[in-house]
């Protein structure tokens, strides 16, 4: 199943006026785990990777997102006041519409390719992968820019996990490799 199919799913499932954001969070199960992947790794892919610190912080923001999809969490954990929060239907049925056209470019170019590097197993090798990837950002920081390169790596394992894409993991897992030579013969 694609983004847009999922998203319209989720819309179409939903009963009565309102529904939560952890209904949400459950529907879009493991695949919810790509997205907060994705957010911290953009920052630090960005330019405001290159404030101090900011390297550090979202390499353990991933590490903690990747504990769970290790940990075989089947949805990412959100703290209860969060969980709680009410989206009306009419709401969440305006925001899938408005973000189909994007959804739909997404799945024209990341496809569900290479299977086995995305299911159950895959997932948490490919985590793993991230978890370790992100730390490598922590030691980068003190080398201007270098840790967009482990941000890229981790951006693209995200996609992976997101759109269950195995050629995006590949790539990740490449950019991983090249990465963690990176902090070998700049920072040790």
């Amino acid at each position: 199943m694609n983004l847009t199919e999922i998203l319209n799913k989720i819309s179409d499932d939903t009963d009565g006026d309102t529904t939560t954001i952890n209904d949400v969070v459950s529907q879009l199960e493991s695949r919810g785990f790509g997205p907060l992947l994705i957010a911290p790794a953009l920052v630090a892919l960005l330019p405001t990777g290159a404030i101090p610190g900011i390297p550090s912080i979202c390499g353990l923001s991933i590490l903690l997102i990747v504990l769970q999809i290790i940990a075989g969490k089947s949805h990412p954990w959100l703290p209860n006041k969060l969980k709680k929060i009410e989206i009306g239907r009419d709401k969440l049925k305006s925001g899938v519409e408005k973000f189909e056209p994007y959804t739909k470019r997404i799945d024209k170019v990341f496809k569900p390719r290479l299977s086995f590097l995305t299911n159950e197993v895959g997932k948490r090798v490919i985590s793993a992968v991230a978890g370790l990837t992100a730390l490598l950002m922590i030691p980068l920081e003190i080398v201007p820019f270098a840790a967009a390169l482990p941000a890229a790596a981790v951006l693209m394992l995200g996609l992976s996990i997101s759109t269950e894409d195995g050629v995006m993991s590949v790539i990740g897992v490449i950019l991983s490799v090249v990465s963690g030579y990176l902090v070998y013969t700049q920072v040790l």
